[in-house]
C-alpha cells in the first residue's frame, strides 16, 4: 500500500474511520472484527475521537487493537469545549482509558471552539513532554486558522474532502502541501456513503473493473499529500478500500468527475459535517 510520512511516522494514505462506531451495542463485534480486519488489509491508521459515541468509538478500537497496539498508528481527537489547560489533559487521559493504551500518535483538536489557540498547543505540548501523545494536530481549520495557529509542530489538519466537496484545492490543500503537512480526508466516499451511487463515478468504476468508492478514494489520492479515512465494516467494503490504493485514474477519468463535480475557482468557506 502506498504510505506517506506523517508526524515522523510512516503510514498508509488509506486508514479507518470510526464516525457512528460504538452507537449500537448490537454492532460492536462486527465493528471490531472490521477494524482488525482492516488491519489484516494494511490500513493500521485508525482515525477515533472522544467525540464519536461520546467515548463508544474509542472503547471499540481498544478492543479491537488489543494485543495489536504496535500495529497501529492511532489518532483521536478532543473536544473544542475540552481543549483548556486542564481540560486537554483530563481529556487526553479519559481517552487513553477507553482506547486502552499509553500513548496516541496523534491526537487533534477536533475543530477550534472558545479556548485561545496557544493555550491548547501547550497543552498538547504537556501531553508530549509525559508521553501520552507522540505528535498534535488539528481538524477542521481553514487556511486562516492555520496561518494564526504559526506552529511547525502541527502535524496534520484533517478536513472534509471528496469530489462533492472540493473547496480546499482553492487555497488550502495547495498551502497544506506548501507547508509538506499532509491532509487527512473524513468522509472521502461522501457523507454516509452519499457518492457510492453517483452515475459518473459508476460509468468510471464500470471502466476499471472497479467500484464507485474505489473511484472516490482514488480521485482523492490523486494528491500526494492526501491521506483517505473512509469507514467501512462489511469485510468486502474494507478489502474494496484497501485495493483502491491500486487504482490509477487516468485525465478522461478526471475530466468526467471534473464535469459532473465542479473545480472550485474562488476560495470558498470550509465545508464540514
Amino acid at each position: 500500500m502506498q504510505t506517506i510520512e506523517l508526524g515522523g511516522v510512516s503510514v498508509p494514505r488509506i486508514g479507518q474511520g470510526t464516525w457512528h462506531m460504538g452507537e449500537d451495542a448490537g454492532q460492536q463485534q462486527a465493528e471490531i472484527r472490521a477494524l482488525r480486519e482492516g488491519l489484516d488489509l494494511g490500513m493500521t491508521l485508525i482515525d477515533t475521537a472522544e467525540m464519536y459515541a461520546e467515548g463508544g468509538a474509542e472503547e471499540i478500537v481498544g478492543q479491537a487493537i488489543r494485543n495489536r497496539r504496535d500495529e497501529v498508528y492511532l489518532v483521536s481527537k478532543v473536544y473544542p469545549h475540552n481543549a483548556s489547560t486542564k481540560g486537554v489533559q483530563a481529556a487526553c487521559e479519559r481517552s487513553l482509558r477507553r482506547l486502552g493504551t499509553d500513548t496516541i500518535d496523534l491526537y487533534l483538536l477536533h475543530w477550534r471552539g472558545q479556548y485561545p489557540l496557544i493555550e491548547t498547543v501547550e497543552a498538547f505540548e504537556r501531553l508530549r513532554e509525559q508521553g501520552k501523545i507522540l505528535r498534535w494536530g488539528v481538524s477542521n481549520f481553514d487556511i486562516d486558522d492555520l496561518a494564526e495557529l504559526d506552529a511547525p509542530a502541527c502535524a496534520t489538519n484533517q478536513v472534509l474532502y471528496n469530489p462533492d466537496a472540493r473547496g480546499i484545492e482553492v487555497d488550502l490543500l495547495p498551502w497544506q502541501v506548501q507547508q509538506n503537512m499532509p491532509l487527512m480526508a473524513y468522509c472521502p466516499i461522501g457523507q454516509g456513503g452519499a457518492l457510492l451511487h453517483d452515475a459518473t463515478l459508476q460509468r468510471i468504476a464500470d471502466k476499471h473493473s472497479a467500484t464507485p468508492a474505489q473511484v472516490a478514494l482514488a480521485w482523492s489520492l490523486r494528491h500526494q499529500g492526501v491521506i483517505a479515512i473512509p469507514k467501512a465494516v462489511n469485510l468486502d467494503h474494507l478489502k474494496q478500500n484497501a485495493d483502491a490504493d491500486k487504482l490509477r485514474l487516468d485525465e478522461d477519468d478526471l475530466a468526467q468527475i471534473d464535469a459532473a463535480y465542479l473545480p472550485p475557482t474562488r476560495r470558498q468557506s470550509l465545508q464540514m459535517v
